[in-house]
């Protein structure tokens, strides 16, 4: 069972994003289960059709062996039926970097109350090529290419950002598996998770920052939630996360 605390825009034509996505390493309560903080940019294609890529950090003990957060990449071009994989485990995403490698564990985790560490994560596609590329830290990772998925070659009609957590059991009571930091936003900055900076490209490759028009989604609020505002430093951000089971998510 997926369950997601995000943001999203959906309704015109988008042609790529970019955020400041903080790092953490949430407590995960099977090896199956995971968490993740990313972005994600789909197609409006509905069904056997939807097209998706999605790119940030990912704690899963069952696929890296270990609960450290490491940059992750996803793709599907038939709504998550058959086509896709993780990071390079089906051919797909071509790798340029010989410096970061999809599938990297990220140094620098945050800790509650303490030091805050991030990634800059850019995704966009290039106007000539149709590709879709992605990038950390102003490192160029490496892209998709848009015979892959020909549904974004044009445009991407919808953009999300936030968290998302996989229960593998599924039955029972909830997860405790955490989102984020295991903390809900309400507590702020130091002990929520966030992204910030959260701009959009258009299809000249130029960031618009004003973003009036977020919409919040959470299924179980009371598990894993989600708040957004904006300000002069930040621009666009949410808060989210939550840390699963607890008396008011039973």
């Amino acid at each position: 069972m997926y369950q997601h605390a995000l943001g999203y825009l959906l309704g015109k034509q988008y042609h790529g994003i970019k955020a400041t996505v903080n790092v953490w390493a949430p407590n995960i309560a099977h090896k199956d289960d995971f968490s993740n903080s990313q972005i994600w940019v789909i197609s409006d294609i509905p069904n056997h059709d939807l097209n998706v890529i999605e790119a940030g950090w990912m704690v899963y003990p069952g696929l890296f062996g270990d609960n450290s957060p490491r940059l992750f990449i996803y793709w599907t071009n038939d709504g998550f039926q058959k086509s896709g994989c993780y990071n390079l485990l089906c051919s797909g995403f071509v790798q340029t970097s010989n410096e970061i490698s999809v599938g990297a564990a990220i140094a620098e985790i945050s800790t509650y109350s303490n030091s805050q560490f991030n990634i800059d994560l850019m995704m966009y596609k290039d106007p000539e090529t149709r590709n879709w590329w992605l990038s950390m830290d102003s490192h160029m990772i490496g892209y998709w290419p848009s015979a892959l998925i020909r549904e974004l070659a044009d445009h991407a009609t919808m953009i999300q950002f936030g968290g998302e957590v996989f229960d593998s059991q599924a039955s029972g009571g909830h997860t405790s598996t955490q989102m984020g930091s295991g903390h809900f936003p309400g507590e702020g900055f130091g002990k929520a998770s966030f992204i910030k900076n959260i701009e959009l490209v258009d299809g000249e490759n130029t960031s618009i920052p004003d973003l009036s028009d977020i919409i919040l989604g959470a299924e179980k609020p009371n598990c894993y939630d989600v708040t957004s505002g904006y300000n002069g430093i930040w621009d666009n951000y949410i808060f989210f996360g939550g840390p699963g089971n607890n008396p008011q998510c039973p």
